[in-house]
């Protein structure tokens, strides 16, 4: 049996809390403050999932930096993750830690730090990119790889959501200036909460083998209230080190959302979708002049949890060799959100010199 420690009792730690539990691992959900662990019990989990689960332990997460366990997961905010993680690192004796995405802010604060640390420690760590464990992203896979799309000719990738979702997941916050969603210098707005899109369009490059993203082009709308301070549209041009073209979009103004990746090749095209309809994700894909092929698989929103608890048995059991989730992609991500806000002060295309390390300094 696996132990999870979790940083955070929010939204995100309710449910790491119930798929670890749903694996039979022994969950001890913290945080700083003790009515978030209320909440917790009280609110969230009985709410999602009908009622609590009293072998959860709850706990103060300064009382419980350097207990033992196999996985410590941290959910706080982004500006948080790098500082909590590094003191994890050296107060603790994880075999993985998970991040919950974005990794940080934009400034890059501390993740060369934290790369070093990890590769010292041959530790794993991870970052919550839990689409790309999916089984459309399995799927859609699976087509690539048979070759019939022919030659890759472009990716454009979609995380548009209006955030009154996640706020509906949060009725403890009156609006995004009440967390860091309202501050994109503290990973909020557009590029960093919703960056499920850039992250995908990423692993499908490394997928069709077009190699790391070297380019990026930026524009952003930026609202600045005199309290908050947020892009709510971000519309990137990315290129990689094969060539490959492509765009993302994210924002946090539609509704209904749209989270889809479509790639298109010389002989055919996929589409990758996440609610399609309610409780449906999708691949479709066609050839030809045939008729597109539609994959309907059922999904729940715990579905995306439970799948990264089984990822994380299989990195702690040894049975995974290159994991979509690991570190070195979510600072990845982290890098084209660092040079899209750079593209957009600067008015220009803004090269990643991946020889630098994971610094502003790479950016040029």
């Amino acid at each position: 049996m696996y132990r999870i420690r979790i940083i955070g009792a929010g939204s995100i730690g309710n449910h790491l809390a119930h798929a670890a539990r749903t694996r039979g691992w022994q969950v001890v959900l913290t945080d700083i403050d003790p009515a978030a662990l209320e909440r917790a019990r009280d609110v969230i989990y009985p709410g999602r999932y009908g009622a609590w689960d009293d072998a959860i332990e709850l706990a103060s997460t300064a009382g419980t930096m350097g207990d033992d366990a196999d996985v410590v997961f941290i959910g706080t905010p982004p500006d948080t993750h790098v500082d909590l993680a590094l003191q994890t690192i050296e107060s603790a004796s994880p075999r993985a830690i998970v991040i919950e995405k974005p990794l940080c802010g934009p400034d890059l604060s501390g993740c060369a730090r934290l790369a070093e640390a990890a590769r010292r420690d041959g530790l794993f760590v991870g970052v919550g990119y839990n689409h790309v464990l999916g089984r459309n992203t399995e799927e859609a896979e699976r087509i690539l790889a048979t070759g019939a799309l022919g030659g890759i000719v472009t990716l454009s990738a979609r995380t548009r959501e209006h955030w009154g979702g996640i706020l509906k997941a949060h009725p403890w916050l009156s609006g995004p200036a009440d967390s860091y969603l309202g501050y994109w210098r503290r990973g909020g707005g557009a590029a960093g909460e919703h960056s499920h899109a850039i992250n995908l369009w990423q692993h499908f490059a490394h997928a069709v083998g077009a190699g790391r993203v070297v380019e990026v082009s930026a524009t952003l709308d930026i609202v600045d209230d005199g309290t908050t301070e947020y892009d709510r549209l971000c519309f990137l041009s990315l290129k990689t080190e094969e060539g490959l073209v492509g765009d993302v979009i994210q924002d946090v103004v539609t509704d209904p959302p749209e989270k889809s990746m479509r790639i298109q090749g010389t002989n055919g095209f996929l589409e990758w979708r996440v609610n399609l309809e309610p409780g449906v994700d999708s691949v479709t894909s066609g050839t030809g002049a045939g008729a597109p092929e539609v994959l309907r698989l059922p999904k729940t929103r715990a579905d995306d949890f439970i799948a990264e608890i089984r990822h994380l048995e299989d990195v702690l059991e040894g049975r995974v060799n290159g994991s979509p989730i690991a570190l070195e992609r979510g600072l990845a991500t982290m890098m084209v959100i660092a040079a899209a806000f750079r593209s957009h002060a600067t008015g220009r295309r803004v090269g990643i010199d991946w020889t630098a390390g994971y610094r502003p300094e790479a950016l040029n």
